[in-house]
């Protein structure tokens, strides 16, 4: 008890600090300039910052989108069987999972910024193998190294941009994640129907020399600044980030208040996830990932070209139109995730990842009886492009979104860590069976995924919570303290809602 009240009484020695050193009022002048509420300012530094963070996105998004345009050239000149393009397809999840399990504690060890840095180094070395390999190994183990650094850059990307940006925005922001990395997998779709394999994965490594070069010119994350107690840089990184004229005082007592009473907790670590306090966040957070991944996503996007082609339809030209509609469709998301919410989004995307496994589904299975030969390539079509399309408009990103939204900061980084390899690992299932299931039954593979697409609505009707417009810390102390009373949980996110 009084480790706490001594806690509470040096946040708010810091909280008088801040106001008396830098006499910061939302109702007063600064300097003879009127000074703007920091909680709703969008600064350029902000735009810019994340610009460069979601370059990882589309680092991202390129090294998944690259084994489908890919597949015959690699397999025509390296000879590869099956079973081993089935390997070098999964082979990236399994570099993910490394990549996860160490994402949380790299990004908070080395900082935001160190973490995206360290992750494009891994890419770019990844890539430069598949570039000059010979056979089957060095494919391998590049495809590995560019999978572990994606595992570390698809936490440490959401995570970044959802602390440098002001909360009325934050849903926006954070969801150009998803559509940097809808079009990372759209133009290597379209450059890999142009050029060959080796040359796809060169130009693969341009957007890592950007993303690495642009960290030199971005703010590290106040949030973590704070966090480390570097308080002087956290205050300057504040004010950089909410502009010159900003009053950055609420928000930043709110941070150090936050982070204050927390110190007094030890830094949880992933068998914590699992007390009763964080069952339902876990819960939350680990069902969308396996939602997300065993709907049939790396099916979908892996073997794209070859499902066209099975079902008699021009791969180039069906490519070409998954990666317009990927596009349109993710920033049709991003434009509606912040005025419509996360939940009905949500189920919007799912429903309509069902209904594209279904007409998939049906066109092999019309394929099967050998009847309506003539409409099963443009059936197929339908459904892979209303697959992809809905996917992209909420089931791709808001997953990402609300992990980053509903764990406290002394559980995120296990919490990332656990939820990210959870993700991969479910990832690397769907993307290493597929080709079997798919041999095994081409209808009847994407039946099983239209199936798990429902249970999908159903878990997100039941269980997701509404968090737009909830500042992070009152996210986060609602599901805390819940005590695992779901409505509860649900009613409190909905009554902060601004």
């Amino acid at each position: 008890m009084e480790e706490e009240e001594e806690s509470i009484t040096r946040s708010l020695l810091l909280k008088q600090k801040l106001d008396s050193n830098h006499q910061w009022s939302s109702t007063s002048d600064h300097g003879g300039v009127q000074l703007s509420e920091s909680s709703s300012t969008t600064t350029s530094i902000v735009v810019l910052s994340t610009l460069v963070a979601v370059c990882g996105s589309f680092t991202f998004g390129s090294a998944v989108g690259y084994s489908s345009p890919s597949e015959s050239g690699i397999e025509d000149e390296l000879g590869l069987s099956l079973a081993e393009y089935s390997i070098f397809g999964s082979i990236l999840t399994i570099g993910g999972m490394l990549g996860a399990i160490f994402s949380g504690k790299i990004a908070d060890f080395i900082g935001r910024k160190g973490a995206m840095g360290v992750s494009e180094i891994f890419c770019i070395l990844g890539w430069l193998a598949i570039v000059f390999s010979k056979d089957v190994w060095w494919l391998d183990l590049g495809r590995f190294l560019v999978g572990c650094g994606i595992g570390v850059l698809s936490y440490v990307v959401p995570v970044y941009i959802s602390e440098i940006t002001p909360k009325n925005v934050r849903g926006a922001f954070t969801s150009l994640s998803e559509l940097m990395i809808g079009c990372g997998k759209a133009l290597t779709f379209l450059i890999g129907s142009l050029v060959n394999w080796r040359t796809v994965a060169l130009i693969a490594i341009i957007p890592c020399l950007v993303h690495l070069l642009g960290l030199f010119f971005i703010p590290e994350s106040p949030r973590w600044l704070a966090k480390c107690g570097r308080l002087k840089e956290f205050e300057a990184m504040l004010q950089i980030l909410r502009g010159e004229n900003a009053d950055i005082s609420q928000e930043a007592a709110d941070i150090i208040e936050y982070i204050e009473n927390l110190r007094w907790i030890s830094e949880d670590g992933v068998l914590h996830l699992f007390q009763g306090k964080y069952a339902y966040s876990v819960m939350v957070a680990v069902g969308l990932m396996a939602f997300q991944e065993f709907g049939g996503l790396n099916g979908f996007s892996f073997y794209t070209s070859s499902i066209f082609e099975l079902a008699g339809f021009s791969s180039n030209i069906g490519i070409i139109a998954a990666a317009v509609v990927q596009i349109l469709m993710t920033t049709l998301g991003v434009l509606l995730i912040d005025k419509c919410g996360r939940r009905p989004l949500l189920m919007i995307s799912t429903a309509g990842t069902c209904l594209g496994c279904v007409l998939t589904g049906f066109s092999f299975f019309l394929q099967d009886l050998q009847i309506g030969k003539e409409v099963i390539p443009i059936l197929v079509l339908i459904g892979v492009l209303v697959y992809l399309g809905s996917f992209e408009l909420g089931m791709g990103g808001i997953p990402w979104i609300i992990m980053s939204e509903i764990f406290p900061i002394t559980i995120k980084s296990s919490a990332g860590s656990l939820v990210t390899l959870v993700n991969w690992m479910c990832s690397w299932v769907v993307s290493y069976a597929f080709d079997y299931l798919f041999e095994w039954s081409s209808a009847g593979t994407f039946f099983i995924f239209a199936v798990i697409c429902g249970m999908g609505i159903i878990f997100i009707n039941k269980l997701i919570p509404e968090t737009r417009g909830v500042h992070l810390k009152k996210s986060k102390h609602h599901l805390l303290i819940s005590n695992n009373k779901k409505n509860f949980v649900i009613y409190g996110i909905h009554h902060q809602c601004i």
